[in-house]
Order: C-alpha cells, then sequence, then structure tokens
C-alpha cells in the first residue's frame, strides 16, 4: 500500500536520496542542464525549485540554507550570482523537463532537465514566435470596404 507516500522514494534509503538530489541540484545549477531518468527529474524540480526562490533574495540566512541543502560553495555562489539575476522576474516554473526517449541498456525514460531561462534556443524561438503571430481571424480582406467594392464595380461593366 501506499499511505501517505507523497513523493518518489527512488528506490534508496534517506540519506542515499538526499545525497543524489543535492549532488543533482548542484549538477544542474553549475551545468544549467543534466541528463537523467524522469522518475529523478520529476523529484529534483521538486527539490531544486525552492532552492532558486530563495536564492531571490540574498542574504546571509538565504546562503546558508541553501548551502545546508547543496553543500557545495561554487554551486550556491552560482546560484546567488548567476542564476538568481535570470530568474528574478520569474514567479516560478525555474525548470523545464524535455523527454527524449528510453535507455537502450534497461529502457529506462530518460530526459534532460534544464534551467529555463538559460536554454538560448528556446529563448529566441519563443520571441520569433511572438513577432510572427500576426493571425486574421475573418475571411475578410484587412482592406476598406469601399476600395474592395470599386475594383467588383469596374469589372462588371
Amino acid at each position: 500500500m501506499r499511505h501517505n507516500k507523497k513523493f518518489n522514494h527512488l528506490g534508496r534509503k534517506k540519506a542515499h536520496r538526499e545525497a543524489m538530489l543535492s549532488n543533482m541540484a548542484a549538477s544542474l545549477i553549475l551545468h544549467k542542464r543534466i541528463f537523467t531518468t524522469v522518475a529523478k527529474a520529476k523529484a529534483l524540480r521538486v527539490y531544486v525549485e525552492p532552492l532558486i526562490t530563495r536564492a531571490k533574495e540574498d542574504s546571509t540566512h538565504s546562503r546558508r540554507v541553501v548551502f545546508a541543502e547543496l553543500q557545495n560553495k561554487f554551486a550556491v555562489k552560482e546560484l546567488f550570482s548567476t542564476v538568481a539575476e535570470k530568474v528574478a522576474d520569474r514567479p516560478g516554473g525555474y525548470t523545464r523537463i524535455l523527454k527524449t526517449g528510453h535507455r537502450l541498456g534497461d529502457n529506462a525514460a530518460v530526459c534532460f532537465i534544464e534551467l529555463v531561462d538559460f536554454n538560448e534556443n528556446m529563448l529566441g524561438a519563443k520571441a520569433d514566435q511572438k513577432a510572427a503571430k500576426t493571425t486574421r481571424r475573418s475571411r475578410r480582406s484587412s482592406k476598406p470596404a469601399a476600395e474592395a467594392a470599386a475594383p467588383a464595380a469596374e469589372s462588371a461593366e
């Protein structure tokens, strides 16, 4: 039974799971994108997003709380400098999971998990979509009615 099971235990004991998520979070912050299984990525998202939210306020207390979780001073420095300034205006949703198929050896579902504001390809595509999105909502032409009627009257003569 799964009574009161709020999160995926990932087939590990508590200490192993916490150490693994801490290492994965530090790698994600330092490299901006990591390749892992879908289950680990979903667990990592729940683990790392509160840390990124905490990094928006650069105080000694916030740094100590984040360092207690990550145990990596280089990741903490990167999080509070580079990452925090990029996500300062974002209200949440700092990570993106992109599924890439299944692993050859054990057929596990694998994916990329990345920080949203650091993928230049996706950022460029979104800007292009907003600029190119000028679809017409009706079948009528955009010309005024008088101009459209004038050529029709001449062709009737």
